[in-house]
């Protein structure tokens, strides 16, 4: 006894799913910041931020 035919099509949307450039995709950093508004916090969370970032790139190479 076979498999019904129904079986082998269930990938068959992830063939037709778009690809999306580089240039294009954002990396999620939309939030408007002003360095005369930010107070010390706001500095250190930033520096912790960028730190995490080159944590990150290190990681990928």
């Amino acid at each position: 006894m076979g498999r019904a035919n129904k079986h082998k099509t269930r990938d068959k949307n992830k063939a037709s799913l778009p690809q999306v450039p580089k240039n294009l995709k954002s990396d999620g950093l939309d939030v408007e910041y002003s360095r005369e508004l930010a107070d010390q916090e706001d500095l250190e969370a930033q520096a912790r931020s960028n730190a995490a970032a080159q944590r990150a790139r290190a990681k990928k190479k």
